[in-house]
Protein backbone atom coordinates (compact mmCIF):
# COMPACT_ATOMS: atom_id res chain seq x y z
CA UNK A 1 0.00 0.00 0.00
CA UNK A 2 2.88 2.38 0.79
CA UNK A 3 4.38 1.84 -2.66
CA UNK A 4 1.08 2.76 -4.33
CA UNK A 5 0.90 6.04 -2.42
CA UNK A 6 4.48 6.92 -3.37
CA UNK A 7 3.79 6.12 -7.02
CA UNK A 8 0.63 8.28 -6.99
CA UNK A 9 2.59 11.19 -5.50
CA UNK A 10 5.31 10.84 -8.16
CA UNK A 11 2.68 10.72 -10.93
CA UNK A 12 1.02 13.87 -9.53
CA UNK A 13 4.38 15.68 -9.46
CA UNK A 14 5.10 14.60 -13.03
CA UNK A 15 1.68 15.84 -14.22
CA UNK A 16 2.21 19.25 -12.60
CA UNK A 17 5.71 19.50 -14.09
CA UNK A 18 4.50 18.67 -17.61
CA UNK A 19 1.63 21.17 -17.34
CA UNK A 20 3.98 23.96 -16.21
CA UNK A 21 6.48 23.14 -18.96
CA UNK A 22 3.81 23.19 -21.67
CA UNK A 23 2.48 26.50 -20.29
CA UNK A 24 5.98 28.00 -20.53
CA UNK A 25 6.28 26.80 -24.13
CA UNK A 26 3.00 28.49 -25.05
CA UNK A 27 3.32 31.68 -23.04
CA UNK A 28 7.01 32.26 -22.43
CA UNK A 29 8.90 31.96 -19.19
CA UNK A 30 7.26 35.02 -17.71
CA UNK A 31 3.88 33.33 -17.66
CA UNK A 32 2.42 36.18 -19.63
CA UNK A 33 -0.73 35.00 -21.38
CA UNK A 34 -0.61 38.00 -23.70
CA UNK A 35 2.27 39.21 -25.76
CA UNK A 36 3.91 42.24 -24.24
CA UNK A 37 3.08 45.32 -26.29
CA UNK A 38 6.13 47.22 -27.49
CA UNK A 39 6.68 50.85 -26.47
CA UNK A 40 7.59 52.47 -29.77
CA UNK A 41 10.33 55.09 -29.95
CA UNK A 42 9.37 57.80 -32.40
CA UNK A 43 12.88 59.12 -33.10
CA UNK A 44 15.17 56.33 -34.29
CA UNK A 45 17.94 58.47 -35.70
CA UNK A 46 21.10 57.43 -33.82
CA UNK A 47 22.68 60.84 -34.48
CA UNK A 48 20.06 62.40 -32.17
CA UNK A 49 21.32 60.31 -29.25
CA UNK A 50 24.86 61.46 -28.39
CA UNK A 51 25.03 59.55 -25.08
CA UNK A 52 25.28 55.76 -25.14
CA UNK A 53 25.80 53.05 -22.53
CA UNK A 54 25.64 49.28 -22.57
CA UNK A 55 24.06 47.66 -19.53
CA UNK A 56 24.30 44.00 -18.61
CA UNK A 57 20.91 42.63 -17.57
CA UNK A 58 20.43 39.34 -15.73
CA UNK A 59 17.20 37.40 -15.55
CA UNK A 60 15.98 37.72 -19.13
CA UNK A 61 15.12 34.39 -20.72
CA UNK A 62 12.54 35.04 -23.44
CA UNK A 63 11.09 37.56 -25.88
CA UNK A 64 8.68 38.89 -23.25
CA UNK A 65 11.58 39.56 -20.86
CA UNK A 66 13.41 41.43 -23.62
CA UNK A 67 10.37 43.57 -24.37
CA UNK A 68 9.76 44.35 -20.70
CA UNK A 69 13.30 45.71 -20.31
CA UNK A 70 13.11 47.66 -23.58
CA UNK A 71 9.71 49.10 -22.66
CA UNK A 72 10.89 50.18 -19.23
CA UNK A 73 13.90 51.98 -20.66
CA UNK A 74 12.06 53.38 -23.69
CA UNK A 75 9.45 54.80 -21.32
CA UNK A 76 12.06 57.26 -20.09
CA UNK A 77 12.10 60.64 -21.81
CA UNK A 78 14.76 60.87 -24.56
CA UNK A 79 15.84 57.22 -24.28
CA UNK A 80 16.01 54.59 -27.02
CA UNK A 81 17.00 51.12 -25.82
CA UNK A 82 17.60 47.91 -27.73
CA UNK A 83 18.02 44.67 -25.79
CA UNK A 84 20.16 41.78 -26.97
CA UNK A 85 18.74 38.67 -25.32
CA UNK A 86 21.65 36.47 -26.41
CA UNK A 87 24.25 38.76 -24.81
CA UNK A 88 22.01 39.64 -21.84
CA UNK A 89 22.58 43.34 -22.44
CA UNK A 90 20.83 46.56 -23.38
CA UNK A 91 22.23 49.26 -25.64
CA UNK A 92 20.80 52.50 -24.27
CA UNK A 93 20.95 55.66 -26.37
CA UNK A 94 20.11 58.96 -24.67
CA UNK A 95 19.49 62.47 -25.93
CA UNK A 96 20.49 63.86 -22.53
CA UNK A 97 22.61 62.01 -19.96
CA UNK A 98 20.63 59.80 -17.59
CA UNK A 99 22.39 58.73 -14.41
CA UNK A 100 23.53 55.15 -14.08
CA UNK A 101 21.56 54.92 -10.84
CA UNK A 102 18.37 55.93 -12.65
CA UNK A 103 18.95 53.34 -15.39
CA UNK A 104 19.60 50.67 -12.75
CA UNK A 105 16.37 51.61 -10.94
CA UNK A 106 14.33 51.40 -14.15
CA UNK A 107 15.65 47.91 -14.92
CA UNK A 108 15.19 46.76 -11.33
CA UNK A 109 11.60 48.05 -11.27
CA UNK A 110 10.95 46.03 -14.42
CA UNK A 111 11.97 42.93 -12.44
CA UNK A 112 15.48 42.31 -13.73
CA UNK A 113 19.00 42.73 -12.38
CA UNK A 114 21.33 45.30 -13.95
CA UNK A 115 24.98 44.29 -13.84
CA UNK A 116 27.76 46.19 -15.58
CA UNK A 117 27.33 49.59 -17.18
CA UNK A 118 29.90 50.67 -19.75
Amino acid sequence: MGNVIIILILVAIAVVAVRNYSKNLRQGCCGSGDDVKRVRVQDKDPSHYPHTVTIGVEGMTCRNCKLRVENALNGEEGVWAEVNLEHQSALVRMKQPVSNDRLRRVITQAGYTPTTIS
